[in-house]
């Protein structure tokens, strides 16, 4: 064999060599690879099973730091056999309108803001009554204490006479859902001050204090115990109407037509309950809320009813897996204008 073949095939044995460990090199690195990508998806999996795990709790240790360690104090005019729901409108108006709704979900305010003067308009004349969960999950999902701190000063203000209009511009204020804006007491009573009457030591003291905070909890318990998954969630004497009713989509004309079908041989209601605490102190009470019925409400009264639709739809926020109530339904509905359908892209938190 010649010099120069001989030299040849060393030179060729030895890129063979190089190859071969050069394809070693490049199979460790894969499996190296493969292996980190498992451990970043087991963590991941982990961070996401411990994210919901803590959001789908049992709700114990969920009271509100500040106030009363615990104690429940019943907003005065709280209804209900739990005393969970903050009522609206004319005791004896034939049809009932359930609410549950966070104060930081989007889909909520939008909601009201659109329908706002149909339920009004509805309560004013005696036709409908509201009862209002100010629930929080939320704060839970998202973080912060906007919804149970919102929630608070709610019963707050339902205990001087003013939580219709209050309700009404803190929806109007409505910050965008991850600014812990209500989460500041001192923002909740800079906007309290837009309400002629309800600023005062009293109001100022429970706002501050979180006097109804074990309260707040209570009602977040009761809807995490509710077959409802969604805020807002809203019933017409029982019947989710949001985002539809039947094969029916909610638009303010529609809201009416289904009262007036429900009310049809009933008599409108005139029994307006009497303020609770109207310039006292808020606190635990049995008396009734302010009425939005005939005459009764100074002022713009809060706004309409979310919806209990199942579906998700934009601005919507579902509660985490395992605890009921989270999000919400569609978006607003312009007045006159069609709901959203049924369904759709999710939301919460």
């Amino acid at each position: 064999m010649s010099e120069k073949n001989f030299e040849g095939k060393r030179t060729a044995r030895e890129r063979l060599i190089q190859e071969r460990e050069a394809q070693k090199a490049r199979d460790k690195r894969r499996r190296a690879l493969v292996v980190g990508a498992a451990v970043v998806g087991v963590l991941g999996l982990a961070a996401v099973v411990g994210v919901v795990a803590a959001n789908s709790g049992d709700g114990k240790g969920d009271e509100a730091s500040d106030g009363n360690s615990g104690q429940v104090v019943v907003p005065a005019g709280a209804v209900g056999a739990e005393k969970v729901a903050l009522p609206v409108g004319a005791t004896d108006a034939p049809s009932l309108l359930t609410v549950y709704e966070d104060m930081r979900c989007p889909a909520c305010g939008m909601f009201e803001n659109s329908m706002r003067d149909t339920i009004n308009k509805l309560e004013k004349a005696g036709k409908l009554r509201a009862e209002y969960h100010l629930v929080s999950f939320i704060d839970k999902a998202v973080t912060g204490n906007g919804s149970k701190y919102a929630a608070n000063a709610l019963g707050c203000a339902q205990g001087v006479g003013k939580f219709h209009e209050y309700h009404d511009v803190l929806f109007r204020n409505q910050p965008e859902e991850t600014d812990d804006a209500f989460g500041k007491k001192s923002h909740l009573l800079d906007l309290a001050s837009k309400v002629p009457g309800l600023r005062g030591t009293a109001f100022d003291k429970c706002v501050d204090e979180g006097t109804h905070a074990g309260w707040v909890t209570k009602v977040q318990k009761d809807f995490d115990k509710s077959k409802y998954k969604a805020t807002p969630t809203v019933l017409l004497n029982g019947e989710p109407i949001y985002p539809q009713k039947g094969s029916e989509q909610i638009t303010p004309a529609n809201l009416v037509k289904w009262v007036e079908a429900a009310n049809r041989g009933k008599p409108a209601g005139t029994r307006t309950p009497q303020a609770p605490g109207a310039g006292g102190a808020p606190g635990a009470g049995s008396g009734a809320a302010p009425s939005s019925g005939p005459g009764s409400v100074p002022g713009s009264a809060p706004g309409s009813a979310p919806s209990s639709a199942p579906g998700s739809v934009p601005g919507a926020r579902t509660a985490p897996s395992g605890a009921p109530g989270a999000a919400s339904g569609p978006a607003a509905v312009p007045e006159g204008a069609g709901a959203p359908a049924a369904g759709g892209g999710s939301g919460p938190r």
